[in-house]
């Protein structure tokens, strides 16, 4: 049996390190809490890729109600015995989260964990039963305690800015340039100040319980005249994501902002009201065990920064997201990043307002375009046009009557436009191809005197007792006219 590396996200951290300068971050630790017993195999094994369309399948085959959201599917979760807790698969890589227990998986674990759920014969699989599958091993759980510790020791020993001596609390917010944020937008995100190396703690809370998961310290380091930016994540990024601003999100709240720094969320949370949320590892990437708890909102503003590459990452970003409910700002000088543009006095409202949607009525991409390709290159003789039987030459020269094309036939009166035309008509016609004549200058009675006659091949107007036969024949065909004669209104 395959393997389940169903393990607790937001578990408690491994307090490990992680430094990242301004572009690259240093390995820390974490520990996870893997299934064992049957259901477990190698930890390295490849996991074999899987489409939207087979998840889809899948939760049909085995009547498993399922809702389309913007990145994730969102079934009720075999974790939770209230059917109303949602269990949201990730359409792009098939991997899950349920929200309430904080388990997440692959897709492989979470067919693994249908076959324990009918295995076992319950209609869910209880905490007595998960737990009968989740171990840590010593090693895991010395270094959890340690990191613990250690988590607690740099909280405990953070102080709230609004706590500082009034001096201390303007020379810690002149170094991070957040002289405007107020502390009461501190104290709501919960930033802290850690003393002895006079750095930002951003908390990283659980959004389930909302007790502290992990930290970031932001610490300012000056080199000649420079300054430079350092984080310090915990646990390591590799094993934890979380949301900076999770805990002030609203369960109604259908618009957020995405930004790439905690700084930068605080701006615009101060400044405008709206809901924010910054990513854990900034630009570098959109973790998709995320994505679950940005599934809420109908528009989602991205604004990164303010250089090219975190334009790119918006662009990146917003396909993950959904690109239809996504805003992007772009960088400039009148649109800087968040923190700037509040130090700046710019309004930063109007510059949300103004964003650019993503997705733009005129031009769409290749995931839009890639089920019509497919169908395409899967009816390929169709999309080359459909071929005349009677006119091989006409086949050579055109490839066939296609889709979306327009031909016009031109040659002076009496040259036998009408005639050939009729004969093309009728060509496809017979082949079921829907055809709808519009002549202005021969009435439709004549012109459908001369289609029956070159539909029969013979002279019927000699051959009376045989119209019926034929006239018969003819009605069958998707052939079509319409009543528009002579001059009309050009409207």
């Amino acid at each position: 049996m395959t393997m389940m590396r169903l393990h607790r996200v937001f578990q408690g951290p491994r307090l490990l390190p992680c430094v990242r300068m301004k572009h690259g971050v240093a390995p820390a630790g974490f520990s996870r809490r893997h299934f064992k017993k049957d259901l477990l195999s190698i930890l390295d094994s490849s996991v074999t890729p899987v489409t939207v369309t087979e998840i889809r399948q899948y939760l049909r085959e085995h009547t498993i109600s399922f809702h389309d959201g913007y990145s994730c599917l969102h079934v009720p979760s075999p974790f939770t015995p209230n059917k109303d807790n949602l269990l949201f698969i990730d359409k792009t890589t098939g991997r899950f989260l349920c929200k309430d227990s904080l388990l997440e998986g692959t897709w492989e674990d979470f067919k693994d964990s249908m076959d324990l759920l009918t295995k076992e014969g319950s209609t869910f699989l209880s905490p007595d039963t998960m737990t009968s599958y989740l171990e840590d091993s010593d090693s895991e759980e010395g270094e959890r305690q340690i990191n613990n510790m250690e988590m607690s020791r740099i909280w405990n020993k953070a102080v709230w800015i609004h706590d500082l001596e009034e001096d201390d609390a303007q020379i810690i917010k002149a170094m991070y340039n957040i002289s405007k944020i107020t502390n009461s937008t501190l104290n709501k995100f919960g930033v802290k100040c850690f003393q002895p190396t006079k750095s930002l703690v951003f908390p990283w809370y659980n959004p389930r319980d909302f007790t502290m998961k992990g930290l970031k310290l932001l610490s300012a380091v000056c080199r000649a005249d420079v300054v430079d930016y350092i984080e310090t994540l915990y646990p390591r990024p590799s094993h934890y994501n979380n949301l900076f601003g999770i805990t002030v999100m609203g369960k109604k709240d259908t618009e957020v902002v995405i930004t790439s720094r905690e700084v930068d969320s605080l701006a615009v949370y101060q400044a405008t009201g709206i809901t924010t949320v910054s990513l854990p590892r900034g630009i570098s990437c959109l973790p998709p065990v995320l994505l679950p708890y940005l599934e809420q909102f109908k528009r989602i503003t991205l604004w990164l920064g303010d250089d090219l590459r975190a334009w790119e990452a918006s662009k990146l970003f917003s396909r993950k997201l959904n690109i239809k409910r996504c805003s992007l700002i772009r960088p400039g000088d009148k649109q800087p990043s968040p923190l700037k543009a509040l130090n700046l006095g710019l309004n930063l409202n109007k510059l949300i307002k103004a964003s650019l949607p993503a997705s733009h009525k005129s031009i769409i991409s290749f995931r839009q375009l890639r089920s019509d390709v497919f169908s395409q290159l899967e009816n390929i003789d169709q999309v080359a046009g459909v071929k005349w039987t009677r006119f091989p030459e006409l086949n050579k020269l055109l490839k066939g009557h296609r889709k979306g094309e327009l031909t016009v036939f031109t040659g002076p009166t009496g040259s036998g436009k009408t005639t050939f035309i009729s004969e093309y008509a009728l060509d496809l016609c017979t082949q079921g191809v829907n055809t709808l004549w519009g002549s202005f200058e021969l009435n439709n009675v004549r012109l459908a005197k001369i289609m029956l006659t070159q539909f029969s091949l013979l002279r019927l107007e000699e051959q009376l007792d045989k119209y019926d036969e034929w006239a018969d024949r003819f009605e069958e065909l998707p052939l079509y006219f319409m009543t528009f004669h002579g001059e009309q209104n050009i409207k």
